[in-house]
This record gives C-alpha cells, structure tokens and sequence, in this order.
C-alpha cells in the first residue's frame, strides 16, 4: 500500500479491513499502540499515514528533503531564519523528555524561550512540530485517555537506530513500492502521490531504468516493474475483484488523473470539495459506484448507489463485502442496494 492514509482513523482501519477481511480491530489497535509495528506520522503530501515501523526510516529519509524545506518556507514567510527553525528541534525535544505531549502542551512548553518572531509565527501557525516530525525524531504516540500526542521516536521505537540513507536511494525504494502497489504510473504520479518535487523525481528515473518497462496508454505511457509484468502476465484471468473502499482510500490518491477509475461524469460524486474523498464500490479496479455505512445501535447500515447496472453476480459480491464489514464491526447487516 505504500501507507495508509490516516487523516480519519476509521478510514485508515477500513483500509486495512478491505485489503484483508480476516483483521480485527483490536489488531490494528495493538499493532499501532502496543507492539508498535505500525507507526503513525505526517508523510507523503504532508498528510498522516501509518507505515510498519520497520520502514520508518526509509520514508522519513525520501521524504526529508521536500518537508523540510516546505517547513522552511513557511517560517519564511513569517521572517524566520533557517537557524531560528532548526533551533526549535531542541527545545521540542526536550519538552518531550518526560513523555508525550499535545501540540498545545508542547508550545507552552516551548513559548517561553524563544524570540518575539518565533512567538508571533507560533501563534500564527499550526506546525510547530513539522520540522523535528520531517527529521524523524518525533512520531504520534498514545497519550492519556486514548488520546493521540507527540513523542519522540527514541522513546517509542527504542531500538530504532535512527541513521538515514540518502535521499536518493530512499527515494528509489520508495518508488519501487509505489509502482508495485500502484502501477502502471507515470514520474508525474509518484511526485503527486509524494510531494516529492518532479526536479528530484526525474532523475530517478535512469538510476530505475534496467528495473523498470512502459506500458502504453490511451494518454500516456506508466511505469510497472518489470517482475511484475512477468508475474501479471503469468496470472489467470479470473472473476473481477470487487471491494468496498472507504473514503480518502490510498488507491483513490495514488494517480494524478482519474480517468481510469471513473468517468468525468462521476468525478465529482467521489473527489468532493474541499479535497474529501468518497467511499466507493470497486469492480476490477474501477469505480462502479459510491456507499456509506452507519452504525446503528447492533446493526451496520450499509448504503450502496451505483453508477450503472450491475449484473447478479456484482450484486452478489457487494452484499458479501457488506457482510464481513458487518463481522469487522461486530453487528447485524442491513443492506440496502439502489
């Protein structure tokens, strides 16, 4: 998956239930906040994901470069010296000493021993901690009461040995994941999925090269793997998948264009104003429709519109997700299908 989007934590579960139906919840829970092997922090596009804590790293140094400077420009703007920012990771982390913290408790922390512009671009701004969460040194942990707070990677990971790669060659692992989960894609798709600029993104290119074939498309030529050719090539052809993708689903963020999951007329129904992003029904990997679920007391109420017709089986398969998504939530199905 190359992440999991998490800005909504019910959807980042839903993106792990659709990809496999035998997780619970409690699983997932434990994974992020008891064994710690998956880990939640601001990544790809500055958004949160979860990512296995053994790849870490690996994110934080492809993606390093790109945030922090972004942190940087914005501090700019308020008259802030790049010394002035890079100042400020020390003092996070040592308000961080005694354990996690929130973002408020942190520039409380903080407030009183920097200058009058640090302060005024402070108040003005929402990240504080961008700079030491781009450096890898901060993640998000579990503070009181289940709520979700700052703290520093040393104490949550504390056998990660925090020792970066290049940029480049972190850089060339990630694309490589990304292509596998999502190719075929263009250089142009790997900078929108990452917010890594295209003026680092291109050279990647020759250095993947030997790894890497063009697949011919009706608008452009993507990118796959070259094993993975041989291994989709090899495949049977077999009943298209059907899956129920919660909303901001990474497969649904993964392409700069659309155009192969959904035609123009129902862009808008699933990539909504103010960049929210619809459940939807996927057929064979496109866009067949749009549902939505609500728990209501023991029973799961699941809603399915589609764009078209679906055939018997289709509808068949759908009602089927809807149920292990009524076992994933522990409840009684009530399905209804337009």
């Amino acid at each position: 998956m190359c992440g999991v989007q998490a800005q909504v934590m019910s959807a980042a579960y839903l993106q792990l239930w659709t990809r496999n139906h035998a997780i619970t919840r409690p699983q997932i829970e434990n994974a992020l906040w008891k064994t710690r092997t998956l880990v939640k922090t601001s990544l790809m596009r500055q958004t949160l994901h979860f990512v296995p804590a053994d790849e870490f790293l690996l994110y934080i140094a492809a993606m390093r470069p790109c945030r922090m400077a972004d942190a940087l420009r914005v501090m700019a703007r308020f008259g802030m010296t790049r010394e002035e920012g890079e100042t400020l990771i020390p003092l996070i982390m040592d308000a961080l000493s005694s354990g996690p913290l929130s973002r408020p408790a942190i520039a409380a922390a903080v407030r009183p021993r920097v200058g009058k512009r640090v302060r005024t671009w402070m108040e003005n701004s929402w990240s504080l901690v961008r700079l030491p969460i781009a450096e890898g040194l901060i993640c998000y942990g579990l503070g009181e009461g289940n709520k979700v707070a700052f703290i520093r990677t040393d104490h949550w990971l504390p056998n990660l040995k925090l020792e970066l790669m290049s940029p480049t060659q972190a850089q060339l692992a990630i694309l490589r994941k990304f292509l596998r989960a999502y190719g075929p894609a263009t250089l142009s798709d790997f900078s929108h999925w990452s917010g890594i600029p295209m003026q680092q993104v291109k050279p990647l290119r020759a250095l993947l090269d030997s790894e890497m074939v063009e697949i011919p498309g009706e608008k452009k030529t993507g990118f796959l793997l070259r094993e993975d050719l041989d291994v989709l090539n090899g495949s049977p052809v077999t009943t298209a998948s059907i899956r129920l993708l919660p909303n901001f689903d990474s497969f649904l963020l993964a392409h700069r264009e659309k155009d192969h999951l959904l035609a123009e007329k129902h862009y808008k129904r699933v990539y909504r104003n103010q960049g929210w992003i619809s459940p939807v029904v996927l057929i064979g990997g496109a866009i067949a429709g749009v549902w939505s679920y609500k728990l209501q007391g023991k029973k799961l109420l699941v809603n399915i519109e589609p764009f078209g017709k679906l055939s018997k089986t289709q509808r068949v398969g759908i009602e089927q997700e809807a149920e292990s998504l009524a076992l994933f939530f522990g409840s009684e199905l009530d399905f209804h299908l337009s």
